[in-house]
């Protein structure tokens, strides 16, 4: 489901996590004073992040375009 929230489209979404990392986060969000939809956001932004800044992420999405390029233009014959 995609929905608009302030302005921004947002997409509902479910994930399981262990009951330890659940409790970390619920007590991560309280210590912060933010819900734990800001918070488990606030986490996959930071890691999202870093990861961007990565070399070798960045070349196995290179990777991965090119094998993508590779079949669309096959398909599209």
């Amino acid at each position: 489901m995609i929905a608009c929230y302030h302005d921004t489209m947002t997409k509902n979404m479910t994930v399981r996590l262990p009951d330890e990392l659940a409790a970390d986060t619920e007590a991560l969000a309280r210590v912060s004073g933010k819900s734990v939809n800001e918070t488990i956001k606030d986490a996959l932004a930071d890691a999202v992040a870093a990861r961007s800044r990565d070399p070798k992420f960045k070349a196995r999405i290179r990777e991965i375009i090119e094998e993508d390029r590779e079949l669309l233009e096959r398909l599209a014959k």
